[in-house]
């Protein structure tokens, strides 16, 4: 599997100028508007507004893409994903019975399509509901039962059969014994419930590993592979799901992705991917990690909308049978998520895509003891995120090798969505608060009218983008679940009102957070540590 691993140790030139790439166009970019300001002003001007209008438009279709994304998720939510995986039981009876119907239920014509398909190739050895397993493979760290237990709950409670649910839990030993304790008390509290409950302690100090969930996972799935032929189970019909400790995912995701699993004649070739929304203890979190554990749910469900860039996020699934062929997940980065996809796309050649699942996977927002703490907390999160520019040196490697099996076309557009992306994330939010300054306060000796007016045509700009903003306080609103019994009414003011801190959040947490991890990648000094977010829980 050397050829989908991150190299250790000395990179080659090639490799090592790719990680440099996207931290030196970042601050490139920042000394251009500098150095453009300084030789004339005029020129300085220019390039700002490119940029601004460039976030202006992006504002626009984010707006959009928002409310058009929340209402599917919500259109998803309501459809009995049960009832439509049994009708791919027998396709046939289904079609029959629901061909020519009217119904505006989510993805109702295209399932009455899949139906019409399926009745084409029925009796053709192709897998049935009562064929498909789900297993689950939740990894932990040190957390504490009142985070776990919901998590096993949620699980427990999909409409998904539970006696086709195997359930793994994927704990570290560095967890002490604490950690070992609390894994012993889920497995007899959920004794006989699932398919069987599989404890999995994944050793410390492992070779090539770098400390982080990607280890654990591979180790956990290694377990599985190995307890599903002891039972002489097919792998290529057992669809895994990776959590976190702290995700509870929707009632009926299980039913949702074997359905979406089971449509697809290369069903092997994708990955299932659900909206991650970071609400679970969203009224218990300080207004900073509010803004933005909703900022992130608002991308995670723009994403879903744009199946073409979706890419895989926190928990996602994927099967089995294809991930024993990868060697599972990568066991050198510390965001074994994202780069999941590319090394997916790189097992099967390009012939590889992510499966929007439109329903949500619930997740925490930072919280830690004190508000400090909380605030290190979400830092050491972004950073951790954003070291996927690493993946950047990663595909653009592969891109640019003879060894290549994908054609270059294909890839190149991905490769330079990612690229751009990740410089985007660092650069956009300080060049757009301050940029307009930046002109005048280098030619305050001029009288040129570009410059001095720079600063009130960028807030005219801002003020009309501004709108998007009242889109999100709306949909963040809508999106909230239950008011809780201890929290006063004027707590959801205090939701409005906290939307005021977007533009610091931005640069303070997103940009800086870009910053540093590509400086890391810059400097050779790489995150091989993982810097596990605590879960904590506040009665």
């Amino acid at each position: 599997m050397r050829g989908l691993e991150i190299p250790l140790g000395k990179r080659k030139k090639l490799y090592r100028f790719l990680e440099i790439l996207p931290g030196a166009m970042s601050y490139a970019a920042v000394i251009l508007l500098f150095l453009l300001s300084w030789i004339n002003p005029i020129l300085g001007a220019i390039y700002l507004l490119v940029i601004v209008s460039i976030t202006f438009v992006k504002a626009v279709a984010t707006a959009f893409r928002t409310i058009q994304g929340y209402k599917v998720v919500k259109r998803a939510e309501r459809v009995d994903w049960r009832k439509r995986l049994m009708d791919l039981k027998n396709p046939h009876e289904a079609f029959e019975r629901l061909h020519g119907r009217s119904e505006n239920s989510y993805g109702f014509s295209e399932h009455v399509q899949n139906l019409r398909m399926l009745s084409v190739v029925e009796g053709k050895s192709e897998p049935k509901p009562k064929d498909v397993y789900h297993a689950v493979i939740m990894v932990a760290y040190n957390e504490g039962l009142e985070t776990l237990v919901p998590s096993v709950e949620a699980v427990r409670d999909t409409s998904f059969p539970n006696e086709r649910i195997i359930f793994v839990l994927g704990y570290e030993e560095r967890g002490g014994e604490a950690m070992e304790a609390n894994a012993r008390e889920l497995k007899e509290r959920f004794k006989g419930v699932f398919r069987d409950f599989i404890l999995v302690k994944h050793p410390d100090g492992l070779r090539n590993e770098v400390v982080g969930k990607g280890p654990n996972l591979t180790y956990a799935g290694e377990h599985l592979a190995k307890y599903v032929e002891r039972q002489r189970i097919r792998k290529e019909n057992v669809i895994v799901t990776s959590l976190d400790s702290d995700n509870r995912m929707s009632k009926g995701y299980l039913d949702y992705v074997a359905y979406e699993f089971l449509v697809r004649p290369d069903r092997q070739h994708y990955s299932y991917q659900p909206v991650s929304i970071f609400t679970n203890n969203i009224w218990e979190a300080s207004a900073p990690m509010r803004v933005i554990a909703m900022s992130n749910s608002f991308f995670n469900v723009i994403s879903t909308m744009r199946p073409h860039l979706l890419r895989n996020f926190a928990s996602h699934s994927q099967p089995l049978a294809a991930l024993e062929g990868m060697d599972f997940w990568s066991k050198r980065t510390i965001v074994e998520d994202g780069h999941q996809y590319w090394r997916s796309l790189f097992y099967f050649e390009g012939d590889y895509g992510v499966v929007p699942i439109r329903v949500p996977i619930y997740q925490d927002a930072v919280m830690s003891e004190t508000f400090w703490g909380t605030l290190k907390a979400q830092f050491v999160q972004l950073r951790r995120w954003d070291y996927g520019a690493s993946d950047v040196a990663y595909v653009g490697s592969y891109l640019f090798s003879k060894e290549r099996k994908i054609p270059f076309w294909q890839l190149f557009p991905k490769f330079w969505r990612l690229l751009d992306g990740h410089v985007t994330l660092a650069i956009m939010a300080p060049i757009v608060a301050f940029g307009g300054w930046v002109p005048m306060l280098l030619n305050l000796g001029s009288r040129g009218a570009v410059a001095f007016n720079l600063p009130n045509v960028v807030g005219i700009i801002q003020t009309i983008a501004a709108i998007g903003l009242f889109v999100t306080v709306f949909v963040s609103l809508k999106m909230l679940p239950e008011r809780p019994e201890w929290a006063k009414k004027r707590k959801k003011f205090a939701m409005v009102i906290q939307w005021i801190l977007s533009p610091v959040v931005a640069i303070v947490y997103q940009s800086a957070a870009a910053f540093y991890a590509q400086t890391r990648l810059m400097l050779g000094k790489y995150m091989e540590k993982f810097d596990v977010t605590r879960k904590v829980v506040k009665s």
